[in-house]
Parts: structure tokens; C-alpha cells; sequence
């Protein structure tokens, strides 16, 4: 046990001591928020790790409190009015772009490779923020640039994610031929099964890509996480370590937005 040395010490021991009883019934709240749907005492109450019994006077008070609320003819309990206040005004404190800029540098201290954020412009995937790495690496990015729908992993993301009719009009201007287009298809239903585009010596030789989707609340895509290097030292496996970190960067980015993920079958 360590025993603190200073007033101060002391004092921060003690505004970290919780409340074990909010931590305990706060698991119901993150059981009904993980579940996304009306849940059933006996259901709720295993998804919270406790005993219906043990569940069921935390979700009496929540009830008092707006926190949830419990349905009249089945019995189940969904987040209560409180809840979709607190999450409404949540929201608004949040704006994908400077959520996402706030993650730049620790990512290119990670990755030690250029990072960007792009969002959909008039003329297709637009680079709005970059973050150079510590150190400075023979990979440019401009602010403004927009990203080729076929040739990068930026662009296949956006291709992949946004709904087919945008993605159409964009690439009519980038015409290929009947080989290109299908290896262009190939290349965004892997990208949408997977969650993550890749692109290597696609349209600089040397370079590879590796970009993540964040999206909103109505599961809409607002922006794309991309990091670029070269592909010697940037590994673009969608198992590898890079590819997990921007995947779970972009994840916890979508969750700060109350968003959820976009189906993935959706037709090209």
C-alpha cells in the first residue's frame, strides 16, 4: 500500500476515491448504451455483471431520475429522457474537426510518418489538417490537396462510405478503363468489409497509405483519418500495428460524436 508523503499527495488520494455504488449501477447505463436497444431486467442485469435482484433498485432510482426509463407493455428498460438530454448537449460540445486535429500530433509521434484529416470538398477527398512527424520525412501533404478516388487510400475510403451517388459524380472525373474500374471496385468492397483502405505506389512511387473512417451520429462519414510514409517503413497490413491504432483512434472519434459505424454491404 502506498502511503502518501504531502498534504498534496494526500489530497489527490482523496479526490480520487469514488463512489462504489454509482460505479457499480453505472454499468447498467454503459450496459444499455452498448446494447443500443430496450433490454430486459434478467438481460440488462448480465450485461452489468450483477443479479437481477442486485439490478433492480439502481434501475429504480435511475428511473426517478430520467436516466431510464421502462417500457409499459414489455417491461424493458431503455436510456430515459435525462439520458438523450445529456448526450444531446454532448453533442453539440463536439465538432469532428477539432476532435480529430487534437489527435494529429500524438499520432505522428506514434507512427513517426505524416498524419492527415480529410473531409469531402466540392471537387472530392480534401486534405483540411496534416501533422508532420518529429522528424521530417521526404512525404509532402498540402492543405487543400484533393486526393484521387481511385489512386489513394484517402479516396477509396470516401468511395467505400458515402452514399453511391456522390462517389459516381466525382469519379466521372477520373475516367478509367474496364480493368482499372474493377480492380477499383475490388479494392472499396475490402475497403468497406474491413473498415480500412490501404494503398501502396499507387500515385507516388515509394509511398503507401493507410486511412480510417469517422462518422456521425446518423452513421455518415465526416472525415478520414490518413497516415502516409514511405512504403519501406510504413507497414499498410490491415492487421498491423498502424492499422489497429488509426482503426481504434477513429473509433474512439466516432464514439465522442455518438456515431456508430455505417453498413458495410452497401453496393459501390
Amino acid at each position: 500500500m502506498l502511503i502518501p508523503s504531502s498534504r498534496g499527495e494526500v489530497e489527490d488520494a482523496r479526490q480520487q476515491r469514488g463512489i462504489q455504488s454509482i460505479e457499480v449501477g453505472g454499468r447498467l447505463l454503459l450496459a444499455l448504451a452498448a446494447a443500443g436497444r430496450p433490454m430486459a431486467l434478467k438481460e440488462l442485469a448480465q450485461a452489468a455483471g450483477m443479479t437481477p435482484p442486485k439490478a433492480h433498485p439502481y434501475l429504480v432510482s435511475f428511473g426517478k431520475l430520467g436516466l431510464i426509463a421502462q417500457e409499459g407493455g414489455s417491461g424493458r428498460y431503455a436510456l430515459g429522457p435525462l439520458a438523450m438530454q445529456i448526450g444531446l448537449i454532448s453533442l453539440q460540445q463536439y465538432e469532428p474537426l477539432r476532435l480529430a486535429t487534437a489527435r494529429l500530433p500524438e499520432l505522428a509521434r506514434q507512427f513517426g510518418h505524416l498524419v492527415a484529416i480529410a473531409v469531402w470538398g466540392n471537387h472530392g477527398p480534401t486534405i483540411v489538417r496534416t501533422e508532420a512527424p518529429p522528424v521530417p520525412l521526404y512525404v509532402d501533404m498540402r492543405h487543400g490537396s484533393v486526393m484521387s478516388l481511385r489512386g489513394t487510400a484517402t479516396g477509396r475510403l470516401f468511395a467505400a462510405f458515402l452514399p453511391p451517388p456522390r462517389v459516381q459524380e466525382a469519379l466521372a472525373a477520373e475516367p478509367a478503363d474496364a480493368a482499372a474500374d474493377d480492380a477499383f471496385r475490388r479494392e472499396v468492397e475490402a475497403t468497406r468489409r474491413s473498415g480500412l483502405a490501404h494503398a501502396v505506389d499507387s500515385v507516388l512511387a515509394g509511398v503507401g497509405a493507410l486511412a480510417a473512417p469517422v462518422f456521425d451520429a446518423e452513421g455518415a462519414l465526416v472525415l478520414g483519418l490518413t497516415v502516409i510514409g514511405p512504403g519501406a517503413t510504413l507497414d499498410t497490413r490491415a492487421d498491423g500495428a498502424a492499422a489497429r491504432r488509426l482503426q481504434q483512434v477513429a473509433a474512439e472519434l466516432t464514439a465522442q460524436l455518438g456515431g456508430r459505424p455505417a453498413a458495410r454491404e452497401r453496393a459501390p
